[in-house]
């Protein structure tokens, strides 16, 4: 078997069949794309390192399973299982607080919450997350992609603009249609976002 010759899907189906060796070629292929893409966005290598496997663990779990859907993009799936894990990420971290100060009057105090958010308050919240991850769906990919980018991984829209290779003046304008599209979806789709 030529490796180089040999197509994606021929690869995931061998390696559906038993071949291992089929999954191993298609990492190679892919890695240092797909580590590079990873690394901009954390910018740590360790963290890069842990994000790339858990992609690889995540991958071959739908393979096993049988749920991937073969539309000849399967490295566009393979960064998309990536950037979904960097948002996980990113989430995590920030619910861990964080507190820095050098005035002398400072009370850790004042900056926590007294209450956590209610069953209730989670679930209204949850609930809009919800509703505008799934009216990301309906934006064309380089608005969708801004948006997750810049939202969710806390991309600058430098960092953006070098990672989807466009000007900076681009990115922007990018998430200016995003945003003005989303709000036409809210409207039409008579969406309430309140918390």
């Amino acid at each position: 078997m030529n490796p180089e010759a040999t197509s994606e899907r021929e690869l995931i189906r061998n390696y559906i069949n038993g071949n291992h060796a089929s999954l191993q070629v298609l990492i190679e292929r892919h890695q240092q794309r797909l580590y590079s893409y990873i690394f901009l966005l954390v910018k740590d290598k360790q963290l890069a390192d842990d994000i790339f496997q858990d992609t690889y663990v995540k991958v071959i779990n739908t393979l096993k399973l049988g749920n991937y859907k073969d539309e000849g993009k399967f490295i566009q799936w393979v960064m998309r299982i990536a950037h979904n894990l960097v948002i996980d990420h990113f989430r995590k971290a920030k619910k861990i607080p964080y507190v820095e100060s050098n005035k002398p009057d400072f009370d850790v105090f004042d900056t926590l919450s007294l209450t956590d958010p209610s069953v209730e308050e989670r679930m209204v919240l949850d609930q809009i997350y919800s509703d505008v991850k799934k009216l990301l769906h309906f934006l064309p990919e380089e608005q969708k992609e801004v948006i997750y980018l810049r939202c969710y991984a806390g991309l600058s829209f430098k960092d953006i603009a070098e990672q989807t290779e466009v000007s900076i003046n681009t990115a922007l304008g990018r998430m200016r249609y995003a945003l003005i599209n989303l709000r036409k979806l809210i409207t039409e789709k008579n969406i309430v976002l309140t918390n």
